[in-house]
């Protein structure tokens, strides 16, 4: 009998579309276009609750541009801009 495993490549948050479940690898916050600096982005990720190992779920976009999105983090929702999800790495 063979094995059923989760065989997708990682991608950033942002780029993901409602209704994506996943599970979150790491955080990578250079180069997104956000107004925090690398370091800052990333203690607000954790304090949100996005560490390695949380399952996410992308439950809402926003109308204009898809921004923000309301995202469950393991059991709570949180509102993130896409341009700061692309930080959170999922698979």
């Amino acid at each position: 009998m063979s094995e059923i495993c989760d065989t997708r490549p990682p991608l950033p948050l942002g780029l993901a579309r409602r209704g994506y479940t996943g599970t979150i690898q790491h955080l990578s916050a250079g180069g997104t276009a956000s107004s925090l600096t690398d370091v800052e982005l990333e203690s607000r990720l954790i304090e949100l609750g996005f560490v390695e190992g949380a399952r996410v779920e992308i439950l809402h976009e926003g109308i204009v541009g898809r921004d923000p999105i309301a995202v469950r983090v393991d059991n709570i929702t949180v509102a993130v801009r896409r341009r700061e999800a692309m930080a959170v790495i999922v698979a």
